[in-house]
């Protein structure tokens, strides 16, 4: 009944030079950690944390570089890229580790760095590890949900061929995934609609053309099957309802353990990346069945029973085998 969408969004928001842009990827990052400054010092000023809220700032800043930027990116480089390139590729760029500007940050890489990180942190100002990691927890949702918005208004990471599907989407980046003899259709069709396409020789500069021109965009679309817009599918499952459950049993139980929040974390976030990768098209080699994505988040249910443990351990030396405390 309706054409199907032909992404064609900008992932720059801002250019001032070929060297100066503000992308959304960025402003994606910059609003997670904001939420998460406000959401935490709203838990610290309720007493559902267990830093001050003048602490705030300086807790996410930190984490924000050696958690999520440094973790995050060392996991791209182990978990991707160095499978698929080796570790030649690293041993002659090693820079390529902190250059986190272009691109390629996993959530696994970043969630297990901000566990190491919060680590030291409550070793050095004296709170309880999972007590910190707890309220972390809570609002790491608000991050991932802006991350997977971004990634699809980059057009990255996009679904599986989806037929029969009336919300799918025709990504250009999905060009790489069709056959050489389909690539090269398009790329007659495309110039005959601008001429000046003869002299590209690039993906990316049919692409920009295709932002530029709808009827480019449209002619592309041609070529392109209609996939699953995957990256909403996750941003859904692990950013909003992920958050929408943790806030929840945050405010609803304030006298929760330590641990238990951070260990639901881990359980929910598994599963729903488990569901959401159902629709994702895998960008490495499977690991048998599954995806990375998917063969990662099994080790995440082994956290989540650490810290599912410790919370009972807790919950029963303290005596409460009764309520977990009323709403804050």
């Amino acid at each position: 009944m309706f054409a199907t969408y032909v992404h064609n969004l900008n992932p720059v928001l801002l250019r001032l030079t070929d060297a100066i842009q503000l992308r959304w990827y960025g402003l994606a990052y910059l609003m997670g950690f904001m939420a998460g400054f406000f959401l935490l010092r709203n838990l610290a000023r309720r007493g559902l944390w267990v830093l001050k809220p003048e602490q705030t700032g300086d807790f996410i800043a930190a984490a924000a570089l050696f958690g999520v930027f440094l973790g995050g990116r060392i996991g791209y480089i182990l978990f991707y890229q160095i499978p698929k390139a080796g570790w030649d590729e690293f041993a002659k760029d090693p820079l390529m580790l902190v250059r986190v500007w272009e691109g390629g940050m996993a959530s696994h890489g970043g969630i297990l760095g901000l566990v190491i990180f919060t680590w030291f942190y409550a070793r050095k100002h004296q709170v309880t590890w999972t007590g910190l990691g707890d309220g972390l927890c809570v609002v790491a949702p608000v991050g991932l949900f802006f991350g997977r918005m971004a990634n699809f208004i980059n057009g990255e990471l996009y679904g599986r061929v989806a037929e029969g599907v009336a919300w799918a989407v025709k990504f250009p980046l999905s060009m790489t995934e069709t056959t050489q003899e389909v690539q090269n259709a398009a790329w007659q069709a495309c110039t005959q609609v601008d001429p000046k396409l003869a002299e590209a020789q690039t993906l990316d500069q049919l692409i920009a053309a295709a932002r530029a021109n709808p009827e480019v965009s449209e002619t592309l679309g041609n070529f392109l099957p209609a996939r699953h817009p995957s990256q909403i599918y996750e941003g859904l499952l692990e950013g909003a309802l992920l958050f929408a459950i943790l806030w929840w049993v945050r405010t609803r139980f304030p006298k929760a353990p330590d641990g238990l929040l951070t260990g639901l974390f881990f359980a929910l976030y598994a599963i729903f990346r488990i569901i959401g990768e159902q629709f994702r098209e895998p960008d490495a080699e499977m690991v048998g069945m599954l995806t990375k994505g998917q063969f990662f988040s099994l080790f995440m249910f082994l956290f989540s029973a650490a810290f599912l443990f410790h919370a009972w351990r807790g919950w029963k030396r303290a005596g409460n085998d009764h309520s977990l405390g009323g709403e804050a």
